[in-house]
């Protein structure tokens, strides 16, 4: 405690989580949030991998509801999953502090949009903190639980990419742990959320809103920063720290709750300085809800909507400046480790001319050359059942071409419905499902999921047998294959699928070879044998 450490903004919430005494940490893997829970297990925190941020929200959903602490992680796009659990549980509300923790990835690093989450909050009617860096993580996600627990409503925990990724110096102070014992103290009313109890609960969701924005008219946490009056600054987050490096003699109002938004401390900051403008990454947020109030402020243009900020694009938004900017440095292509069975699978998708409707994970990058072999993808789970609308509205002899692809951690978390979607509405000429499993989720960086048979810290636990479940739906043709032993086999293997006319799920089983080796430690620290479908001497 007190002690000086040098951390991500990621680790710095595992820590603030730990020394909170948070009961439970569960989310699902996605970058820039991955690393929270990995962190919060190494401390010693209770950690978990649920299948998707749904279920993940959920679990924390009823720690909180049974009076302890919990937090759910997740990026970005793993919010639309929770977000039927996030809108309800504001009106149950919580007994143990809970907080969803959401990480933008502005630019799309490593994601398929940019949305921005802050809208969520208040479309949730939930309170939200954004902190700007390492310590303000730390700090925030000790607020986020305080509010949480005073005024028994779950709070969003809003970060970017830069504030998850980037190190600096955390303070780690003393936090106050829970103050209850764990107990679930039934309230039919409160949390079964039928019409008639959500309606006043509803009202009651409001009422606290109101309370929350007079809490924050006047909260601390929200900071002026007296400065030239010629020129005033509102912003939160990361963008702060990149306008204040380029005005450092402005004034600014840094704003840490930014829902609900504390309009009149706004006003009056505006009031207080010639020029008012707002620097915020993403979506035009704050700019829109304070003009909607009447108080004038300029917004950034159009342009920098788009992709992360930075000293230089702050230092032309200030200016005024449209001028295009310089176009970025191209990197390095991003291809498919040398060695990945997934090429084998695409090698034959290419020459069979396949139509393939893909998700989310490395083996997206079939959809690059060499193979080009990926025709769409959304979002998680969609390679199934895209795929499967495809088959139900092409001509015969085209749907026969079409083939669904899809991970093994994403099958977890979005396929199986799919899978079900399948054997219920079948398409007139059968389908084909690839499973690519290669016994992690190798995208964020080698998680565990429910197909692995390990936990989030590597230890054995129940797996989900892909083959025993699609033959419980009543598919009879399931083959499992190593594409990288017998390339020709899986060759005749998906023409026969595709001519069959059937319900054919292949399971196409390699260990990624990056994390092989591991597995086989994994295995010998738990007595196990070394896994045979490895393909490698042992």
């Amino acid at each position: 405690m007190n002690s000086r450490q040098l951390l991500s903004g990621d680790e710095a919430i595992a820590l603030a989580a730990f020394n909170a005494g948070v009961k439970l940490g569960t989310g699902y893997p996605g970058t820039p949030s991955t690393e929270i829970l990995e962190e919060f297990s190494a401390l010693g925190g209770q950690a978990q991998w649920a299948p998707n941020e749904k279920v993940a929200a959920e679990v924390a959903l009823g720690v909180a509801f049974a009076g302890a602490r919990a937090i759910a992680t997740m990026k970005h796009v793993g919010l639309n999953v929770a977000a039927d659990v996030l809108f309800t549980a504001a009106y149950t509300g919580v007994a143990g502090g809970y907080v969803i923790i959401s990480a933008d990835d502005p630019g799309m690093a490593s994601s398929q949009n940019e949305q921005d989450n802050r809208r969520y909050a208040v479309a949730a009617a939930v309170p939200m903190l954004e902190p700007a860096d390492a310590q303000e993580a730390y700090d925030f996600t000790a607020q986020a639980i305080t509010i949480s627990e005073r005024w028994k409503i779950p709070v969003l925990l809003r970060l970017t990419t830069r504030v998850c990724h980037s190190k600096s110096v955390v303070t780690a102070h003393p936090l106050a742990g829970p103050t209850q014992t764990p107990q679930f103290t039934p309230n039919i009313k409160g949390q079964v959320m039928i019409p008639s109890n959500a309606r006043p609960a509803h009202r009651r969701l409001r009422a606290k809103l109101t309370e929350l924005l007079a809490w924050n008219e006047k909260s601390e946490l929200n900071k002026v920063i007296a400065g030239d009056p010629a020129l005033g600054i509102i912003t939160s987050g990361v963008s702060f720290l990149h306008a204040r490096e380029v005005m450092p003699a402005a004034s600014f109002l840094k704003l840490a709750v930014t829902h609900p938004l504390p309009v009149e401390k706004i006003r009056a900051f505006a009031a207080s300085v010639k020029r008012c403008v707002v620097i915020e990454e993403g979506d035009p947020y704050l700019a829109d809800a304070i003009r909607a109030a009447g108080i004038v402020v300029e917004s950034k243009p159009e342009m920098y909507r788009f992709g992360e900020l930075n000293v230089a694009r702050v230092r032309r938004i200030l200016a005024g400046d449209v001028s295009p900017e310089p176009a970025p440095v191209p990197g390095k292509p991003p291809q498919l480790c040398p060695g990945c069975s997934h090429r084998y699978v695409y090698d034959a998708l290419r020459d069979l001319g396949c139509l393939v409707s893909g998700d989310i994970g490395c083996y997206s990058l079939g959809a690059l050359a060499p193979w080009e072999a990926m025709h769409t993808l959304v979002c998680m789970g969609t390679g199934i059942t895209v795929g499967l609308g495809m088959r139900h509205a092409l001509p015969p002899a085209e749907a026969r071409k079409v083939v669904s692809v899809i991970g093994d951690s994403t099958f977890v978390h979005s396929g199986i419905t799919g899978l079900v979607e399948m054997v219920y509405n079948p398409p007139p000429t059968g389908h084909v499902v690839i499973i690519l499993d290669n016994s992690t989720t190798a995208m964020t960086g080698h998680q565990e999921h429910p197909g692995t048979g390990r936990s989030l810290n590597h230890q054995p636990t129940g797996q989900v047998s892909f083959e025993a479940l699609a033959k419980s739906l009543g598919i009879e043709q399931v083959f499992v294959t190593d594409p990288a032993t017998d390339p020709a086999g899986f060759m005749k293997l998906l023409q026969d699928c595709l001519a069959n006319g059937q319900l054919n799920v292949i399971i196409a089983r390699r260990p990624c070879l990056l994390i092989a080796g591991k597995i086989k430690e994994y295995e010998r620290a738990a007595g196990q044998t070394c896994t045979e479908v490895a393909g490698e001497q042992p």
